[in-house]
C-alpha cells in the first residue's frame, strides 16, 4: 500500500472544501448557501449515475422501450432527483424547471431564501450517441421579509449569485461561478468528490472555433448570417472541408445542437433557448472566464424575463468575436 500516495490524496481540492474556503471570505455568512450547493452536487451525483446507467443499458442492447420513452423517464428522474435535492436543503423557496410547466413554491416549513431555475437533462436525447448532455443551474436570492412570488424570479441575469453546469459523459465535470472567476472541478468515482482540475478558467480574447447550426442557414437574420458566412467561415481550414482543391468528397459537419451562435431566425425569432435556465446560466460563467453574452440587441444578463420559460437568441463567445457580432447588428440597425 502506498501510504505517501493516500496522504496526498487527502490534500486534493474538492468542490466541498472550496465552497467552504469561499464562505470564509464572508464573515457574515451561515453557511446556506453552501448547503445549498452541496444538494446541488448530490443531485449531480445522482444524476450522473442514472445516465451511465442508461447509456451502458442503451450499449447493451438492455433497454427494452424506444429511445424516446427513454428519453423521457431520464428527464423525469432527473427532474425529480433535483426537486427533492433543492427542497430538502431547507435552503430555497422557487424552483424553475425546465421540465415543468409552472414554477414550485416550497412549502414555508420547508422554505429558505434562494430561487434555483436548471435545466434538468439538457440534451438527453443525445445520449445513445455518445454526446455530452448536463445540468444546467442559476441561484437568485429573495429579499427577506417578504412572501415569495414570481417576480423573484423573473430577474435579470445580472441578479444571479451563481451559477454552474454539470457535464455527464465520459467523464463528469462541474463548472462553477459564485460570481467571482470560474472553476471546473472533475467526479473521481473512487471518491465520490469532485475535485478541482480547472482553476481560474478563462477564455481566450479572440477564439479559433466557432459553433452554430449551418443547416439552418436560410432561416437566419442578416448580420448572423453575414457573420457566419463572411467572417468564420471563411476561415481556410473550413473551406478546404467543404469544397476540397484536389476534387475529393467534402467533410461532413457534424451537428450535436450545441451551439455558441444561437441566433434568431424566421422559425424561431424570439430564439430558441430558454432565458432563466439556459441563457442566463450560461451568459453569466461566460462573462466571469472573460468572454461576453449578447443577445443581438443587449447585453444578455441585462435582459429582464417576463415568462418562466422564456427565449431569446444569444451569442456566447470571446471577447473580441461577440464585438464583431455587435457591430453587424449596429450596422443593420443604421440600413
Amino acid at each position: 500500500m502506498d501510504h505517501a500516495a493516500d496522504a496526498h490524496r487527502t490534500d486534493l481540492m474538492t468542490i466541498t472544501r472550496f465552497v467552504l474556503n469561499e464562505q470564509t471570505k464572508h464573515p457574515e455568512s451561515r453557511g446556506d448557501f453552501s448547503i445549498l450547493l452541496s444538494h446541488i452536487v448530490l443531485g449531480c451525483k445522482f444524476v450522473c449515475t442514472a445516465v451511465n446507467k442508461a447509456g451502458l443499458a442503451k450499449l447493451l442492447g438492455l433497454a427494452g422501450e424506444t429511445n424516446g420513452e427513454d428519453q423521457k423517464k431520464l428527464d423525469v428522474l432527473s427532474n425529480e432527483v433535483f426537486i427533492k435535492a433543492l427542497v430538502s436543503s431547507g435552503r430555497t423557496c422557487i424552483l424553475v424547471s425546465e421540465e415543468d410547466e409552472e414554477a414550485t413554491f416550497v412549502e414555508p416549513a420547508n422554505r429558505g431564501k434562494y430561487c434555483v431555475v436548471f435545466d434538468p437533462l439538457d440534451g438527453s436525447s443525445n445520449i445513445d450517441c455518445g454526446v455530452s448532455i448536463g445540468t444546467i443551474f442559476g441561484i437568485y436570492m429573495i429579499k427577506d421579509g417578504h412572501e415569495p412570488t414570481l417576480d423573484d424570479v423573473l430577474q435579470p441575469g445580472m441578479n444571479m449569485l451563481a451559477a454552474g453546469y454539470c457535464m455527464y459523459g465520459s467523464s463528469c465535470t462541474l463548472v462553477l461561478s459564485t460570481g467571482s472567476g470560474v472553476n471546473g472541478f472533475t467526479l473521481d468515482p473512487s471518491l465520490g468528490e469532485f475535485i478541482l482540475t480547472h482553476p481560474d478558467i478563462k477564455i481566450p480574447k479572440k477564439g479559433k472555433i466557432y459553433s452554430v447550426n449551418e443547416g439552418n442557414a436560410k432561416n437566419w437574420d442578416g448580420p448572423t448570417s453575414k457573420y457566419a458566412y463572411w467572417k468564420a467561415i471563411a476561415n481556410k481550414y473550413v473551406q478546404s472541408c467543404k469544397y476540397p482543391a484536389d476534387g475529393s468528397s467534402p467533410k461532413s459537419l457534424r451537428y450535436i445542437g450545441r451551439h455558441l451562435l444561437v441566433p434568431g431566425d424566421k422559425k424561431s425569432p424570439n430564439g430558441k433557448l430558454r432565458v432563466l435556465y439556459e441563457v442566463f446560466p450560461m451568459s453569466f460563467l461566460m462573462e466571469q472566464a472573460g468572454g461576453q453574452a449578447f443577445t443581438g440587441k443587449q447585453r444578455a444578463l441585462d435582459l429582464v424575463p417576463e415568462k418562466i420559460h422564456e427565449r431569446s437568441p444569444i451569442f456566447l463567445g470571446s471577447y473580441d468575436d461577440v464585438e464583431e457580432i455587435k457591430k453587424l447588428y449596429a450596422a443593420e440597425e443604421q440600413n
